[in-house]
């Protein structure tokens, strides 16, 4: 069976593709210049499932998407007073480029606003590191977030340090207070270097997983960082990683989010998935304009919303049993928990990566306490492709946790309260 994830994220591509408004960073002349139909999504699981759509090869430049992981890197290496001592993290109501420091501390107020992600550069690595050892550091630090080896775009760095003038001035700044200890040109050439690693959407999906799998890569199963430090990672994404717009992102969209100017979003839903897309038409706050609209789909459709929490389940296949009758065999695929997307998308791959021999498949939801809406219509298009694929299938659910269960053009269930209601079933159907 092929799993209907991708088809559900081509659909959820083409119902944005026509929203033309906003435009590439112009101030910025290499990133002026970008495609500005380029259109991508990528989701990435906790378990390290991949789905794609649009144009996901494509190389961009990460810019302000750094930030949160580079902050990651400082924690790790300096430890959270060290770097709480430089950067606070409380939402400054302000633009990213706003040149303004807390008044009693003279502390950044995050590091998700420049004058943060200049500092929290400068803490990278360890203490006595010159820039070209803490690039390094900063450059196997992301890479080991993404997975694979990244580099930067010497193009695009050396186009944003001949407009760097703001940066310059942020560095100056932060200088003058005793948050900065090295020359302002060298923090802002850092700090440019580590915005022009270059990305494909994939790359940034897997980065936002890491951060979901509490500091774990998804695919090879490597600690990056901590549990405590993706935790405050994440955190301060949640209150500050979409500028003054955090507030009304929080309560639309409701997932940990970062966005740069090259048009790159990404989410990272704790204990679930990492989300990111690609659109170079930006808002004047810098944000993609319709990766906005797609992430706003994406809670509407599929309940993401990181205070929509039900109970967590390690394991929703609990058991997955061959049952012989004179009738002819039945495969019952036991489930339990409370089931959301990641759950279902659990079922789905089962079935997406197993042969299935058996005519019949049952599932059984006798230990299924709830299951959420993106994840009752998962499970109802399980149903229908293995309706469509010539299986006969049954759905055990005494408690009725799947109201109205129609599979839909194809396909067709039938609805049973117990294992054993299937043997009277097959009786009479073969008294027919």
């Amino acid at each position: 069976m092929r799993s209907p994830i991708p088809d559900y994220l081509d659909g959820a591509l083409q119902s944005v593709a026509a929203d033309e408004s906003g435009a590439p960073a112009d101030y910025i002349p290499e990133l002026a210049g970008a495609d500005p139909d380029r259109l991508a999504v990528a989701v990435c699981t906790i378990d390290g499932a991949r789905y794609t759509a649009g144009d996901v090869g494509v190389e961009f430049s990460i810019q302000s998407i750094s930030k949160p992981f580079v902050y990651a890197l400082a924690l790790a290496d300096r430890g959270f007073e060290a770097v709480l001592e430089k950067v606070w993290v409380e939402p400054s109501g302000d633009a990213f480029n706003e040149l303004s420091l807390d008044p009693e501390t003279s502390r950044p107020l995050n590091p998700m606003i420049n004058a943060g992600a200049i500092t929290t550069n400068s803490l990278a690595g360890a203490p006595e590191m010159d820039a070209a050892a803490r690039h390094e550091r900063i450059v196997d630090g992301l890479s080991a977030f993404a997975g694979r080896r990244l580099s930067v775009d010497d193009a695009v760095f050396e186009s944003e340090m001949n407009t760097a003038y703001r940066n310059r001035a942020l560095a100056n700044l932060l200088r003058a207070n005793g948050i900065i200890d090295e020359d302002p040109i060298v923090a802002v050439a850092a700090y440019t270097r580590q915005c022009s690693l270059s990305v494909t959407t994939e790359d940034l999906a897997v980065m936002a997983a890491t951060l979901a799998n509490g500091g774990v890569h998804p695919v090879s199963g490597a600690p990056v960082v901590s549990r405590a430090v993706a935790r405050q990672v994440l955190s301060v994404m949640a209150t500050c990683g979409m500028y003054d717009g955090a507030g009304d992102w929080m309560t639309r969209v409701g997932v940990p989010a970062k966005s740069g100017v090259s048009g790159g979003l990404i989410g990272a839903l704790p204990g679930q998935v990492g989300i990111s897309t690609f659109s170079p038409r930006l808002d004047r706050h810098g944000n993609s304009v319709r990766g906005l609209d797609l992430f706003e789909r994406f809670t509407a459709d599929m309940g993401m919303h990181l205070m929509e929490v039900p109970p967590a389940t390690t394991t929703v296949i609990r058991s997955d049993r061959v049952h012989h009758a004179p009738a002819g065999d039945v495969r019952v695929v036991s489930l339990q928990g409370a089931l959301q997307f990641s759950g279902a998308e659990q079922v789905l791959r089962y079935f997406v990566d197993k042969t299935i021999e058996e005519h019949r498949i049952a599932l059984a939801l006798v230990r299924v306490q709830s299951v959420n809406d993106v994840a009752r219509r998962m499970l109802l298009e399980v149903i229908r492709r293995l309706s469509l694929e010539g299986h006969e299938v049954f759905l055990i659910d005494p408690d009725q946790v799947i109201p109205d269960p129609d599979p839909g053009t194809g396909g067709s269930v039938v609805v049973l309260h117990s294992l054993q209601d299937l043997l009277p079933l097959w009786r009479r159907r073969a008294a027919e």
